[in-house]
């Protein structure tokens, strides 16, 4: 199984980047609210279980994708101080365990543009930051550092372009593009 792991500061588009790239794809989609908002219904964000379980969870899935024959899925994350160091890395090691491939993919994009899109509808959907005045404080705390991170095989800046067309980017330069959507 191919894990193509989508990583960016909150409100660069992970989610709705990965939805476009799901439907040219054909991959699952494994956005990291699914966990993130089925533990928050029980633990504190940050405490000890819910660092554990998320975790866990999330590394499961990518097991059980491996052995049950998937081949590939889309995981959005975003980098911040409550994950535990290294998690990155124990990712990629559970898929080449098991025979499969991960391919790191980072969206970027200007820290004004972020603020202007927090309290976008599309992210109240989900229990996702919303408030600039406590994004302002992480980022000025260090707690959305993404510098630990492996280095992506494919970087798009999403004020540039739409999700759609930054899914695009992300199919080509991971040589996904299905060869009858290439052409057009």
């Amino acid at each position: 199984m191919k894990l193509i792991f989508i990583y960016g500061m909150p409100a660069t588009g992970k989610l709705t980047v990965a939805q476009e790239l799901a439907k040219i794809i054909g991959y699952k989609l494994f956005h990291n609210h699914q966990v993130v908002d089925f533990l928050l219904s029980m633990f504190e964000f940050g405490s000890p279980p819910f660092v554990h379980l998320r975790e866990d969870i999330w590394l499961s899935v990518f097991e059980q994708g491996c052995s049950s024959g998937l081949p590939g899925l889309i995981f959005t994350f975003a980098p911040e101080s409550t994950v535990k160091p290294g998690f990155a890395e124990r990712a990629a090691n559970v898929m080449t365990a098991r025979g499969g491939s991960v391919d790191f993919v980072e969206l970027v994009c200007p820290v004004e543009v972020l603020k202007g899109r927090m309290d976008a509808p599309s992210r109240l959907g989900y229990q996702k930051l919303s408030s600039v005045e406590l994004f302002e404080q992480l980022l000025a705390g260090g707690r959305l550092d993404a510098s630990y991170m492996p280095e992506p095989r494919v970087r798009v800046d999403t004020s540039e372009v739409d999700p759609a067309e930054a899914a695009r980017r992300i199919a080509l330069g991971l040589g996904l593009m299905p060869s009858e959507s290439a052409a057009v």
